[in-house]
């Protein structure tokens, strides 16, 4: 097959006499793999395609190179020659002068993976004089060949997109890290490897030097899950030392690549904002407390965790170094609501050593964010007034005072929790008495009748971390509230007050029927009768009754059913007195 060498070697080109001989044999006349009319010798090449492939990307040229495996054998069946004995495979360039005329002819317009029977007769082989001891002079050659590989100097790295994802965030770029699959095949389908059965991706710098110089360049412009073909002729790839056992010399290589994800040592956090609701007053910042979902991604899509899945918020603070760096850094200067994708790259994530079995070293991590809520452990209730009665209002509610309000409670992304229509009555209380929660009790403070307020009640005014039945832990409450109608209340202690000076002589008017005691049937009535008079009136908000059935066992001090004189004494005098006990 060489110019020179020992016999063994086969397809050797005749002498230059030969040459000129079979030169002036070829001018008769050249039919393609056919016999002369009279049953004579060949004039041509005999060429049987019995393999075609399907696909032919490509045919041989004169001046292309080539590796092709092939037998040898004499028109009797013998072999005298066959690539296959000494596993290699032939690679050189053809139409050039380097094999016999037969070969170079039966090459032409080969595809790769094409098998063909070749006859070349002895003008197109070794002719007259054969070769020593190997092929006797004037035989006929047969040839069984396959084209496993076809090159030209000219050639560039060809790319292919399979597959292009609809989202391109970036492509890459010389002097990016990588991380891709890849199988890696040569020209003619043989599998050489592949990072699929080594469980993980390449990772490598590209423009560097890391790399051959093909997959340099076959990977700039690729996207994040773009696949891609690279077909990389020899000289870009291994050349002509071929690389072990797997890559032979002068082998071009097919890629089949996967891109998984892609960063630069100087890229920074990424903020895409996917949805901004109206209104935004207030954007998180560091050493606020918020509360938001996530879905985490790989960049190429792989999702590897969720706060959905837990059906629960994730829930901390904010620049506060409780979280990955670059998850501090895109979560702030957020608004409530919002919906925000936040792309992380490694060393402001799990830099090259990963986490767990779902985040690889070196992965630039994808996260769809939406912020539930947030605030800061010095928020004070935030109160916006919605709308205020028309006519004057003099007096408004304050401390001690029996309100009843409507109201709505939800958390911010609009979740419902509670509503006092759904009970078809007004919430009752008492403020400043701990009967409802401390940001409700200062929300409802200073309102009129009639007044709508709007409330953002921080958790630690609310339910606090640990949250309540139905109320998610350090969740901030908005409220929507109406005071539907207020009552003034009593001083702290007070279970009844005079609006006037009480009675000069207060056991008299008791003692209905002036037996000198006063059971609690007579307490009650008069007692009554003062409420009804407008002369005084009980603690709003409690069952009359049972506020007057207390007062009556206070004042009956020794439990005897009835009240004296000497039992009888006012709280105000009683206050007084305790004062003097304890100067």
């Amino acid at each position: 097959m060489f110019r020179t060498g020992p016999p063994n070697h086969t397809l050797l080109r005749p002498p230059l006499l030969q040459i000129l001989l079979l030169l002036l044999v070829q001018a008769v006349g050249r039919g393609l793999g056919r016999a002369s009319p009279a049953g004579g010798p060949l004039e041509d090449v005999v060429i049987e395609r019995y393999h075609i492939p399907r696909a032919c990307p490509r045919e041989v040229q004169m001046g292309d190179f080539v590796r092709y495996h092939y037998n040898g054998t004499f028109e009797d069946g013998k072999k005298f020659d066959s690539s296959y004995d000494r596993s290699t495979s032939v690679a050189i360039v053809v139409g050039v002068g380097r094999l016999i005329t037969g070969m170079d002819r039966g090459l032409m317009g080969m595809c790769v993976n094409e098998r063909r029977r070749l006859i070349v007769p002895p003008h197109l082989g070794y002719g007259s004089i054969g070769v020593a001891g190997l092929i006797p002079p004037d035989a006929t050659l047969y040839f069984d060949v396959v084209l496993l590989d076809v090159w030209n100097q000219a050639d560039t790295v060809q790319v292919s997109t399979l597959l292009r994802p609809p989202h391109c965030p970036r492509m890459v770029q010389e002097s990016d890290f990588v991380r891709y699959h890849y199988n890696g095949t040569l020209l003619d389908g043989t599998a050489f490897d592949t990072s699929y059965s080594r469980g993980g991706t390449y990772d490598t710098y590209v423009g560097s030097g890391w790399l051959i110089k093909g997959m340099d360049q076959g990977l700039l412009g690729m996207c994040p899950g773009e696949r891609r073909k690279i077909i990389i002729p020899p000289f870009l790839a291994y050349g002509e030392k071929g690389y072990g056992t797997v890559i032979p010399p002068q082998a071009s290589l097919v890629f089949h690549v996967l891109l998984i994800d892609v960063h630069n040592p100087k890229d920074t956090v990424q903020l895409e904002t996917l949805d901004l609701p109206p209104g935004c007053v207030r954007r998180a910042m560091a050493g606020d407390f918020m509360r938001y979902h996530y879905n985490g991604s790989l960049m190429d899509g792989s999702l590897f965790d969720s706060s959905y899945s837990r059906n629960h918020t994730y829930n901390t603070y904010v620049g506060q170094g409780y979280i990955i760096p670059g998850m501090d850094q895109g979560l702030q200067g957020s608004c409530m609501g919002e919906r925000r994708r936040i792309t992380i790259p490694p060393h402001l994530a799990y830099g090259e050593n990963g986490t767990g079995d779902k985040i690889p070293g070196s992965a630039v991590l994808v996260f769809d964010v939406h912020v539930i809520d947030f605030h800061n452990p010095a928020d004070p209730v935030e109160i916006k007034t919605l709308s205020r009665p028309p006519e004057i209002c003099n007096e408004t509610s304050k401390a001690g005072d029996f309100v009843r309000y409507h109201y709505n409670c939800s958390l911010l992304d609009g979740t419902k929790l509670f509503s006092s229509h759904d009970y078809g009555a007004p919430q009752e209380a008492t403020l400043g008495a701990n009967k409802v929660i401390e940001g409700l009790d200062r929300g409802l403070q200073g309102m009129c009748a009639g007044e709508r307020r709007q409330l953002v009640v921080p958790p630690h005014l609310a339910h606090g971390e640990s949250g309540a039945r139905g109320v998610p832990g350090s969740a901030v409450l908005l409220f929507e509230v109406e005071l539907v109608s207020r009552e003034e209340g009593l001083p702290e202690g007070y279970l009844f007050v005079w609006h006037e000076d009480p009675p000069a002589n207060l056991f008299e008017d008791l003692d209905l029927n002036k037996d000198g005691e006063v059971p609690q049937e007579e307490f009650s009535t008069f007692i009554k009768a003062q409420v009804t008079e407008g002369k005084g009136r009980l603690m709003p908000g409690q069952d009359p009754e049972k506020t007057i059935g207390d007062m009556f066992q206070n004042q009956d001090r020794n439990q005897d059913g009835k009240i004296t004189l000497e039992e009888l004494k006012l709280k105000s005098d009683e206050d007084q007195e305790r004062v003097h006990e304890e100067l």
